[in-house]
């Protein structure tokens, strides 16, 4: 397939105006195709040639005006329009497409519970054309009529209301979109159950495969509830009303994204219908996907980015707004989660080689093959993070003004950064394209390191700003108590400007240097941070009772950065955990601090024969954890790290035969599945007893939990069969499938049994994406790496694939892998 450029891209631009695709599917056909035909009106506005792209099966005919081309044409995914004349022009394609197991175009999916099939497009980025041809590109927005045949027993949702057809059985057809961009276009189509409302004079409705109908009822009031505050929230804050004909939003199978916001019709993974028990942050991660996609119904659907290069514009936006907007409409608060989890994300992808600016250059982005690579955590944590600074400078009357006005110039249109920079210039009178310049076109985290000293009636602070984003940010002052030394009390919060050009500023503040200064106090800048030697000798006594949750998480994220910088030793953040995570109240940090020590700490940081002494410190912080009885949340969460550290089988067994953690949680089908895995890889269970757990759960979760627990025994025979499955030429593994078996297959307990893979990945990697594409790629690069060979024969075999010919997709991965390992390589010799 041919990647399209930005330049292939604007010349095409400038040649045609789109008005209207009018497409026809039929799913009747079987289970490996599906018939598309595709009616294209559009104009060129001079004569010239140009292109339109499809990935059919095979393609049956193709008119232009009522003339045929020669169908032999079509190469690359490209069908050449030559010699068009301006003016007016009717292209109708008539093709079969193929179904996909990848989550790419239009995916088909068995469900094993019951033998039902499911279906649902994908579009985004670039796969518009495995479903209908297209001038596939965000700029060349038309209108969508979709008609879709079916089996007489399915549902059919679109973008637009889709209504049966009468006297016509499985015949549905959609409600015209306004103009709309490709890759926004979808379509579901399968036996699914519905919950049906509706909200604000809209139907509002939720879809899910039948085999978890209970499930959603179960949960159907909560996220409604969630979906009628956040949109209600939205039309409070935007002028622009909801531009759409209905809201629906579908929980579909083997999704490899979180969501994604086709306008009128979201679809999301369906792992957001719990079928286990869940933490209260499960939850609150959920209602934020929700206010996530709904917010890309006007950043993003309504006004579309212009090219890849803008992709911030779409997805900082929608996180941003994601988690305000829950926090405002709703009892959740988020910004805790947002501050452990997505700014560590962001944090980690911006000192990598790879990192780029929140909004790169244009000829940063020269084709969509590199525009995949900045969905990351730098257009969706750090862009988020940017501009809850530029709220944080501007206020938030002015910031909703300059969006209310982007809106208004650019409604079913596209812009650029250019255009929005605009917008809130003119709103606030302030040199923002200034500030984005700093903010929106550097790369790297900055970095605040505090100096303290006392003087005779104030205390001043040097505070050294590595890097050149202006910060707006709090300072918080904290004493020790001195009725309990354990605790602090907060004596003062400061508010200070930092201005671009880095260096040293001095500040001074009435009274005594304070016991613990928190740099970044509430969290509201995007910058690494370092604690004084007094504040973390303070922090290590009394960290947990500092009062705001985020400032605990401002002080956890230091120590996390510290660690990883090699300057705090692994087993230090163990012991500070351990005397401060049990006393712990918010889930958000317990789950983020336990999956840095169990996973990142113990998996690659400490040398391989000081991991059981870290594996059992962490097992020492989930036991106090799971002290007493009761409905507390953090215990799931201290049970799954419980079950991920074990190092002997004995107490999993234990748990096994009793059927719960004594004190609960009782073991439901995903705690059962993570224990039978680590057994699995202790050798501890056998390939019967996971045909057992399989045949007890035969749903799709259960052929996931099976898939992994295979890979994971410590037998060469299974080892060469995970094997096999992964990287067989057929290609049988669905994405779930192929995650799972990679999941289940490198364990640190097992090296000696897969030292012989380290080698044989490399170029089965490169091959596997090659032929399976962007999601495929992503993942073998992410799962399917060697991760307990850290090693630096690891980091050569690294070096000399990046040599080497590989998809951007995995190239991008393999740079983030070799950076990983050196890091973690520095850390072992610094400890």
């Amino acid at each position: 397939m041919a990647t399209l450029t930005r330049l292939e891209a604007e010349t095409r631009a400038r040649l045609l105006a789109v008005e209207r695709y009018t497409i026809d599917l039929d799913l009747t056909r079987g289970d490996t195709v599906f018939g598309s035909t595709t009616t294209v009106r559009f104009t060129a506005r001079e004569p010239g040639d140009t292109f339109v792209e499809l990935r059919p099966t095979a393609l049956r005919s193709a008119t232009l005006d009522g003339q045929d081309l020669a169908v032999e044409s079509l190469a690359d995914g490209r069908l050449p329009l030559r010699g068009l004349a301006a003016g007016e022009h009717e292209l109708t394609i008539v093709a079969e497409m193929p179904y996909s197991r990848t989550g790419e175009g239009m995916h088909r999916f068995t469900d094993p519970v019951d033998g039902l099939t499911y279906l649902y497009s994908m579009c985004c980025m670039t796969d518009a054309p495995l479903v209908f041809a297209a001038f596939d590109q965000p700029d060349l927005k038309a209108v969508f009529d979709v008609a879709v045949t079916a089996p007489e027993d399915w549902t059919v949702l679109g973008n637009g209301i889709a209504t049966p057809v009468a006297d016509q059985p499985g015949r549905w057809r959609c409600a015209e979109t306004p103009l709309i961009s490709t890759y926004l276009v979808a379509v579901v189509a399968g036996p699914y159950h519905s919950v049906r409302t509706e909200h604000a004079g809209l139907p509002f409705g939720l879809h899910v495969r039948r085999s978890l109908a209970a499930q959603l009822d179960r949960d159907a009031e909560e996220i409604l509830d969630i979906t009628r505050r956040c949109f209600d929230r939205y039309h409070e804050i935007f002028d622009e009303p909801y531009p759409f004909d209905s809201y629906d939003q579908a929980f579909v199978p083997e999704f490899n994204a979180g969501a994604m916001e086709n306008p009128g019709l979201v679809t999301f993974r369906d792992g957001y219908v719990f079928q286990s028990a869940v933490t209260d942050t499960e939850r609150e991660v959920r209602a934020v996907v929700i206010a996530h996609e709904m917010a890309h119904m006007w950043f993003g659907d309504l006004v579309t980015l212009r090219w890849w290069d803008d992709v911030w514009l779409n997805e900082s936006f929608a996180e941003y707004l994601g988690y305000q907007v829950l926090d405002e409409a709703t009892g959740y608060r988020p910004w805790t989660e947002f501050a452990v989890v997505r700014k560590s994300w962001g944090y980690d992808a911006d000192q990598r080689p790879s990192t780029h600016p929140v909004a790169p250059e244009p000829d940063a982005v020269p084709d969509t093959a590199s525009a995949w690579l900045n969905f990351d955590g730098i257009s969706y944590a750090k862009g988020a993070s940017a501009l809850r600074q530029l709220v944080a400078w501007l206020g938030q009357e002015v910031f909703l003004a300059g969006i209310n006005d982007h809106f208004a110039r650019h409604r079913f249109g596209n812009a650029t950064l250019a255009d929005f920079i605009d917008a809130m210039a003119r709103a606030s009178g302030r040199p923002v394209p200034t500030w984005a310049d700093a903010w929106l076109r550097t790369s790297g985290p900055d970095t605040l390191t505090p100096r303290t000293s006392d003087g005779t009636d104030e205390w001043r602070l040097s505070l050294a700003h590595s890097g050149g984003r202006p910060h707006r940010l709090r300072l918080g002052a904290y004493d020790i108590d001195p009725t309990r030394p354990e605790r602090v009390l907060s004596r003062a919060q400061y508010e200070i400007e930092l201005d671009a050009a880095g260096g040293t500023t001095e500040h001074t503040f009435p009274g005594a240097r304070p016991d613990l200064l928190v740099v970044n106090d509430g969290d509201l800048s995007y910058a690494k941070v370092r604690l004084d030697p007094r504040s973390w000798e303070t922090a290590l006594d009394t960290l947990s009772s500092l009062p705001d949750p985020l400032s605990r998480t401002v002080v956890w994220n230091a120590a996390r950065d510290m660690v990883r910088d090699g300057e705090l030793a692994p087993s230090d953040y163990l012991e500070a955990a351990l005397r401060h995570l049990p006393s712990e109240r918010e889930t958000p940090i317990v789950g983020g601090v336990l999956a840095f020590a169990g996973g990142v700490l113990a998996g690659r940081y400490v040398p391989d024969d000081r991991r059981a002494e870290a594996l059992a410190m962490v097992r020492r912080i989930t036991e106090r954890l799971l002290v007493g009885t009761g409905d507390d949340p953090r215990r799931l969460t201290a049970a799954r790290s419980a079950i991920a550290a074990a190092d002997a089988p004995d107490t999993l067994l234990d748990w096994w035969r009793e059927g719960t953690v004594p004190g609960g949680p009782t073991l439901d089908a995903d705690l059962r599945w993570r224990l039978l895995h680590r057994l699995a890889v202790l050798g501890a269970a056998t390939e019967e007893e996971i045909e057992a757990e399989a045949e007890r759960d035969r749903s799709a979760t259960g052929e996931k939990g099976a898939a992994r627990c295979r890979a994971a025994l410590p037998a060469a025979k299974a080892k060469e069969a995970a094997w096999e499955a992964m990287f067989d030429p057929a290609d049988r593994l669905s994405n779930y499938l192929f995650t799972a078996t990679a999941e289940g297959f490198w364990h640190p307990e097992q090296r000696e049994l897969l030292a012989p893979y380290v080698e044989r990945y490399f170029p089965a990697a490169a091959a596997l994406a090659a032929r399976r594409g962007h999601a495929l790629a992503t993942t073998v690069g992410h799962a399917g790496f060697p991760h307990p060979f850290t090693e630096q024969r690891t980091v050569e075999l690294t070096e000399a694939a990046l040599a080497g010919d590989l998809t951007p997709a995995l190239r991008r991965q393999l740079l983030d892998q070799l950076d990983d390992l050196r890091r973690a390589l520095r850390v072992r010799a610094a400890n």
